[in-house]
């Protein structure tokens, strides 16, 4: 008999919609929220779910916090596991704000740092400084990833403003942009006060773009089951819980409940 360290499950059991790709991805990207794992948590994560994450940001301006030494090591054990790690948006804001781009920028390339955010989600960019910003970034040899929406209660960005703004970033070099959810996943966006999905809102929105290069924040599960059976399972959704990530990667699959007949099921 084969050793078991040496046996996997068949195909179909471990993926019984037998459509999921592997990385290196370009759809069906799951971005994770880091909002303080230590290198132990953040190891452990990647060793258990590192196949299925594709992105992990580091949340809010918690970049800052976190000692050179401890960056450098997370960047390390993400590129072991094919995992782009980037700063959240509102750290670009305070470096903006604080008039230290061009020194967030050089910190952030000598760190190691490959991908960046840029958004204002919590302060006002003209669209042509919001270009130039996405523009600026990409000179320094960053790839950008950008955020289309407020973070205030009850902002929700118009489908054709929406729309505008995720061409115009594509043409100024992001690669993918993010539709504001926040944390809380509520009253925001996509969702309403109840966390529930605008199902008309989104479906608006994705006609509207490329919906491959649109990364759906979606930190709650019944948001992300709608999602996931609104747009199938290879849509591309963000600010996923750390210990959330194989939750995730199983509703693509069909491996729960909420999602059994729609990805899995087959005899």
């Amino acid at each position: 008999m084969e050793p078991l360290a040496d046996r996997t499950w068949e195909n179909q059991l471990i993926d019984p919609s037998l459509e999921r790709e592997s990385k290196p991805r370009l759809r069906g990207l799951t971005m994770v929220i880091d909002k303080g794992l230590g290198v132990h948590a953040f190891q452990d994560m990647l060793e258990v779910a590192g196949e299925y994450i594709d992105f992990v940001k580091l949340g809010f301006g918690t970049t800052s916090l976190t000692p050179f030494p401890l960056l450098k090591e997370k960047l390390g054990l993400a590129r072991l596991h094919h995992i782009h790690l980037y700063p959240g948006g509102t750290f670009f804001e305070v470096a903006y704000t604080q008039n230290q781009l061009d020194n967030y920028f050089q910190t952030l390339r000598d760190l190691g740092f490959v991908w960046l955010e840029i958004s204002d989600g919590t302060i006002d960019l003209l669209p042509e400084e919001r270009s130039r910003c996405i523009r600026e970034a990409c000179v320094h040899g960053f790839r950008v990833i950008t955020e289309i929406g407020k973070k205030t209660k009850g902002s929700i960005s118009p489908v054709s403003e929406l729309a505008q703004t995720f061409h115009q970033d594509r043409q100024d070099g992001a690669e993918y942009i993010i539709v504001e959810g926040r944390e809380s996943g509520k009253d925001i966006g996509i969702f309403n006060s109840q966390g529930d999905v605008d199902t008309e809102y989104l479906l608006n929105i994705h006609e509207r773009v490329e919906s491959e290069s649109l990364i759906w924040e979606c930190p709650k599960n019944p948001q992300q089951v709608a999602i996931l059976k609104l747009l199938g399972s290879k849509v591309n959704l963000g600010n996923i819980p750390a210990e959330e990530a194989l939750s995730v990667e199983s509703l693509r699959r069909g491996l729960r409940s909420d999602t059994f007949f729609t990805f899995g099921g087959q005899s």
